[in-house]
């Protein structure tokens, strides 16, 4: 349940105790290896501010006199370096800028522990606003609905990048990547399982037996929502910049668009789910979840039954649990004192049930 708030917009506050580093060694880094953005007249040691989100990998402002560049690292504790390889997800944007311009553009990556501890990179700040729980304008049921359509375009345009131009053919493994999804993520569950957490046997059997093959092979980002997406100041129906890259790789399409359904909160949607939302997709002009599935099908030229998309439906509502259930896991082993992440346990039960709801509905 990954939160790149990347300062676009969103207020940056004091740096959380447990998540403080070195702001020295960092800026000493980045005067040697980042002169272009950090000019020697500038050098010294930059205000550093915290984004309160980051559920997943951590995200600070460095504010230096005229300029402000964005942090970063892996969170405290954190034990799978798979889940948070700072190294991939610099290379996967450095890669991406030329032929997808929505992308920030990487200041420089720190595989150095010396330095803070862990890896690090810094990229550029966007300016622009990102949408938070609900709309920051006054707009009308067609302009939302145009921001959708140019917020899933965007979506679209990203599954068309040709990844072997762009240098990230190597990302994918080939065919299987709907059953290795089914796998990796039934097995990140079983490890982090804590006292409370309950049978899934009947899920993540039913997600093995039904699993289709995939579609497609294409970039696929893994987290796209309104809350990784900067719109213009200027003109807020248009996307500016994509952000949190840490989950992309070369996939099925279709189960990015899961991914995408499991945060989509629709105004029909039961009370405990609407306390889910943190994007504005209840708002009057929001496309459906039905509506964005057949919209994107069209544009992507897929023929997907209701009854087929049932799976992919499931699939990123169990991945959100298994996110959740992992952040639930370091809070409950005291390996983060975030009071924010004291309401996991009940949102992993939840969404158990609603699983298991659209099972045998």
């Amino acid at each position: 349940m990954s939160d790149h708030p990347a300062g676009h917009g969103n207020p940056a506050l004091r740096v959380r105790e447990e998540d403080a580093f070195d702001a020295d060694a960092v800026a000493s880094w980045l005067a040697d290896h980042a002169a272009d953005w950090v000019r020697p007249d500038l050098v010294g040691t930059p205000e550093v501010r915290q984004f309160p989100g980051g559920a997943s990998n951590l995200t600070y402002l460095l504010r230096y006199p005229g300029r402000e560049l964005i942090l970063r690292r892996p969170p405290v504790g954190a034990k799978a370096k798979s889940a948070h390889d700072m190294g991939r997800e610099f290379r996967i944007q450095a890669a991406l800028k030329p032929v997808f311009d929505l992308v920030p553009a990487m200041v420089g990556f720190c595989e150095d522990p010396a330095v803070i501890g862990s890896d690090f990179y810094v990229m550029e700040k966007l300016e622009g606003t990102i949408l938070r729980r609900d709309l920051p304008w006054e707009l009308s049921r067609q302009e939302v609905a145009q921001l959708c359509e140019n917020a899933f375009d965007v979506l679209v345009r990203l599954h068309q990048v040709d990844v072997a131009a762009a240098g990230l053919a190597d990302l994918g493994r080939g065919d299987g990547y709907v059953g290795r999804q089914v796998a990796g993520w039934t097995d990140r569950l079983a490890r982090a399982r804590t006292d409370d957490t309950g049978d899934w046997s009947d899920i993540t059997g039913w997600l093995a037996e039904h699993r289709p093959a995939d579609v497609a092979s294409c970039l696929i980002h893994n987290d796209f929502r309104f809350d990784n997406l900067v719109l213009d100041h200027d003109d807020p129906l248009r996307v500016v910049g994509v952000l949190d890259w840490e989950m992309a790789t070369i996939g099925d399409p279709l189960m990015d668009l899961g991914g995408l359904a499991a945060y989509w909160v629709q105004a029909d949607d039961d009370e405990f789910f609407q306390g889910f939302r943190r994007q504005p997709s209840s708002a009057q002009g929001m496309w459906s979840r039905r509506e964005i599935v057949a919209w994107y099908c069209d544009r992507m030229g897929f023929d997907v039954s209701p009854d087929q998309w049932r799976f992919y439906e499931v699939f990123g509502l169990f991945r959100l649990a298994v996110i959740a259930q992992q952040i639930w896991f370091r809070y409950a082993h005291g390996q983060t004192t975030n009071e924010a992440y004291a309401v996991f346990g009940p949102a992993v039960h939840y969404l158990e049930s609603r699983c298991r709801r659209l099972l045998h509905g």
